[in-house]
């Protein structure tokens, strides 16, 4: 099957959309299918998808992660399905506005709805504009939408679609390389670089430092782990991720007087992620808002059979299962997250059986493999 899928960032960018078009491409690929990546031109880049086709097309105009690439219209025909992940501005409206082409050549279009977004600023009223005037089109125009979970759907800008026409939903959730994120020796050569003690406990953020990822919530992290018992052990708070935004957590470690303890480690590839996750004693999700609807971190950090805490969001608490493989923490409380995350670090042995219960689910449901051949499953379903 000759598939497009269409995707506002793809790595190198760190971001988790790119990351799921990435590996969804993939496993496609595995199962014989012909698949081309779309997506916008932001900069030269060394591809670290070099196994994959991938189109990078110049934008008339570009907005943060928004991108008006008009030239999709006719990239895409020919293609027997169009995959678009979402929130894609300037890329969505631009497969609407061709839809009546994509209908005569018996195109299907598959929404991936990834997350709400919600913003501040003018940026906010913005995001509401497209909310009521251009998110039904583009609803309407999709033959079925993909959610990470029924869950997140509930409690999002799709409620009343999924309510009145529940048919044209499917959950499949993110996933991860459980054979790449396996649980591993700490890697020497990294404890080295970033001068950690092989006993140190380790505390592991990982997400992009772009304003884009505002909602990661970073800061609240930085506060909770001021909080952190220091008594028992020494622990060192690990954030990985690049972005504008990187300096403003830098500067409040050092107010809070723990950058001594707090080590930012920059951008880091794909292949390397497992080694960071293999380092850790706890990996921590603190995001804010509704912008946050899944947390590929979380299914990374299981992967590595490691205990996981995260915000008490909608969907977001649908990957853990609370007292068995994570914990959930109120969203921007600095105090009840390092109570959470003090838990693990006092109780290792707990956290060792929350790390193989998390191991135990993602190869159960989260495998990439798994979600290639549900993805496979629905097009066929939707090309019959």
């Amino acid at each position: 099957m000759k598939i497009a899928i269409v995707t506002p960032t793809f790595p190198p960018y760190a971001g988790g959309i790119g990351n799921v078009a990435a590996f969804n491409a993939k496993e496609l690929v595995k199962l014989g299918h012909e698949v081309t990546i779309f997506t916008p031109f932001y900069q030269a880049v060394q591809e670290e998808f070099s196994d994959l086709k991938i189109k990078r097309v110049k934008p008339l105009f570009k907005y943060g992660n928004a991108a008006f690439v008009p030239a999709l219209g006719w990239m895409l025909k020919g293609y027997e399905v169009i995959h678009l992940h979402y929130p894609f501005f300037g890329g969505a409206e631009v497969i609407w506005f061709f839809r009546r082409r994509f209908k005569k050549q018996k195109t299907k279009i598959v929404l991936h709805y990834h997350m709400d977004v919600i913003g501040a600023g003018v940026v906010k009223w913005l995001f509401k504009f497209h909310k009521i005037f251009l998110l039904p089109r583009i609803i309407k125009m999709a033959d079925k939408i993909i959610v990470t979970s029924i869950d997140y759907a509930q409690n999002s800008n799709l409620a009343k679609w999924l309510s009145k026409n529940p048919q044209k939903f499917i959950e499949i959730p993110n996933g991860v390389d459980s054979h790449n994120f396996s649980p591993q020796p700490k890697d020497s050569e990294l404890l080295k670089k970033h001068e950690i003690n092989f006993n140190d406990k380790i505390v592991l953020f990982v997400g992009g430092l772009d304003k884009a990822h505002y909602f990661k919530g970073v800061e609240y992290l930085i506060e909770a782990a001021s909080r952190l018992r220091q008594e028992n052990y020494e622990w060192k708070l690990v954030i990985v991720g690049e972005g504008e935004l990187k300096q403003t957590y830098v500067d409040l470690a050092h107010q809070l007087k723990i950058h001594l303890r707090t080590i930012f480690t920059g951008y880091v590839p794909n292949e390397d992620l497992p080694k960071y996750y293999n380092l850790a004693d706890v990996v921590v999700l603190p995001s804010v808002d509704k912008s946050e609807a899944f947390g590929l971190t979380l299914i990374e950090g299981m992967s590595c059979a490691k205990p996981v805490v995260a915000s008490n969001l909608v969907g977001v608490r649908s990957v853990i299962t609370e007292k068995m493989d994570g914990l959930l923490a109120e969203p921007k409380n600095p105090d009840d997250l390092a109570a959470k995350i003090n838990y693990f670090l006092d109780n290792p042995n707990q956290a060792l059986e929350f790390g193989r219960a998390g191991r135990r689910k993602v190869l159960l449901k989260y495998d990439w493999q798994i979600i290639g051949r549900q993805l496979d499953g629905l097009y066929k379903k939707l090309r019959k």
